[in-house]
């Protein structure tokens, strides 16, 4: 979550055409009831309004966001059906935390547990352990934390006193793995980015592996490129490791995308429980997992791998509930919501929605590629997710250009620069999820085409004047 400093305005502006941010009509009986002032936008009212002026004039500020369904930058579930938006509805009011209370929402949760274990081809489905989260991040963290404890459990006669833990990923590893390690006061190790290849390499992060390291984290799916990572080679490194020095590295699997798509469309990939060199794996239900922000998930092979000590038992309303979050009070309704999606769809409901995602960002990147002025990094046949760069020999724009013109279309596509090793780099990245229509894609790339001329026919880059218009979303 972002933080926010307060207003930088002490005091109201008292000029009497604020009233004006009222519309009339908003008035409940009376049109031009109380339209003498506007409420204060950085303090709390003195009394109250309407529910229809309240609510008026919060929707008419939020219209100036931008529209969901066009922002290409976000992994996140934009779209759902009318009877899961119902249901959410119906559950917004339940606390997921009160299991006893709302037994019938624990036990939609831990039948999703039970259906991830299976889909990710645990030994024992009926012991794997799991739970939900508020998204792909806590479920990180919570993975993380367990692998350190485990490590120090492993460690007690050096740790804390002589010994640093250390996790080893990619450069390219989503921002809540750079929070756990500051956070938690870990090390982070990081394999750079090397050529055109822009994940972790599998050697490279053995050999970053002593005996502080208390795992390595692969990626189904990156987000800078929505390439996998290759998790089977990565735990053949490692095994060939141990047989050389005897560490024992554990690798979690971060599926915050992947795991909700590899299942589906590439069957014979090999990156789940399958490896028994896999400790845990998370997902974002709200992302591939279809549904609207924000749930997660994460879920270990065996009671084993998470100890029992981080599982909090606690006395709440009468009732003994294990719990291992980092957060407490939520709204059971994505919960819910995830289940639905799982029973409305099926294994083959989602290798239908995955593989229209995948059919349209394939179809797109190749139409972008004919346009001639791109080079595509990657093409949208892993995740539904390809980065593209303008070629060598187009001097007079950049991505961020072409950012910023079709942002003025009502696009919203990241421009960004690669981290460490490929600064150099600069890309534009488009996600591809479920509501993202073949059509919608072409009238994207007929936006592309009428802006190219425009650009072509400038003196050189823009952002060369003014910097960068747009950032690297997650």
């Amino acid at each position: 979550m972002a933080l926010h400093k307060g207003s930088a305005h002490s005091t109201e502006p008292s000029d009497p055409r604020r009233r004006l941010a009222l519309n009339p009509f908003f008035g409940e009986a009376d049109p031009t009831a109380g339209m003498e002032s506007a409420p204060p936008r950085h303090k709390l009212p003195d009394g109250p309004l309407p529910p229809a002026t309240a609510y008026g004039l919060v929707h008419d500020e939020l219209m100036l966001d931008g529209n969901s369904r066009l922002n290409l930058a976000t992994f996140v579930t934009t779209w759902m059906e009318p009877q899961a938006g119902v249901l959410m509805g119906e559950c917004r009011d339940k606390n997921m935390i009160d299991k006893d209370e709302y037994p019938r929402t624990a036990e939609l949760e831990r039948r999703c547990v039970a259906m991830l274990a299976d889909l990710w081809n645990a030994p024992d489905p009926a012991t794997t352990v799991g739970c939900s989260t508020t998204g792909s991040s806590e479920a990180c963290m919570l993975a993380a934390m367990a692998l350190k404890r485990r490590w120090a459990a492993k460690n007690a006669d050096r740790y804390p006193a002589t010994a640093r833990p250390n996790l080893v990923m990619g450069v390219n590893v989503q921002v809540c793995w750079d929070k756990f390690c500051t956070f938690w006061e870990v090390e982070p190790r990081l394999v750079p980015m090397e050529g055109d290849r822009f994940h972790l390499d599998p050697q490279a992060a053995a050999d970053l592996c002593d005996e502080n390291t208390i795992g390595v984290v692969g990626i189904l799916g990156s987000t800078f490129d929505g390439s996998y990572e290759p998790i089977a080679e990565l735990c053949a490194a490692l095994d060939a490791l141990q047989e050389r020095t005897g560490l024992d590295i554990p690798v979690h699997v971060d599926g915050a995308s992947g795991a909700m798509v590899a299942p589906f469309l590439d069957e014979d990939l090999v990156w789940d429980f399958r490896l028994p060199r896999v400790s845990s794996i998370n997902t974002s239900g709200h992302k591939y997992g279809l549904v609207y922000p924000g749930v997660g998930w994460a879920l270990w092979r065996s009671p084993a791998e998470l100890p029992e000590e981080l599982v909090f038992r606690v006395n709440y309303l009468g009732g003994d509930m294990p719990t291992f979050a980092l957060n407490f009070s939520r709204p059971g309704a994505q919960v819910v919501a995830q289940y639905y999606t799982f029973l409305r769809l099926g294994r083959e409901g989602y290798r239908a929605v995955q593989q229209a995602s995948r059919d349209v960002a394939t179809g797109l990147a190749r139409k972008i590629e004919e346009l001639g002025d791109f080079r595509l990094l990657t093409l949208g046949d892993q995740l539904p997710v390809f980065a593209l760069t303008t070629k060598p020999e187009v001097t007079a724009y950049d991505v961020f250009d072409v950012s910023r013109r079709l942002r003025e279309r009502g696009w919203l596509v990241p421009a960004y620069t690669f981290p460490a090793n490929r600064e150099d780099l600069s890309v534009l990245r488009i996600v591809c999820r479920n509501g993202f229509s073949s059509d919608l894609a072409e009238l994207l790339l007929e936006d592309l085409r009428l802006l190219l001329p425009e650009l072509r026919g400038q003196d050189h880059p823009l952002s060369a004047e003014h910097g960068p218009a747009t950032s690297f979303h997650h």
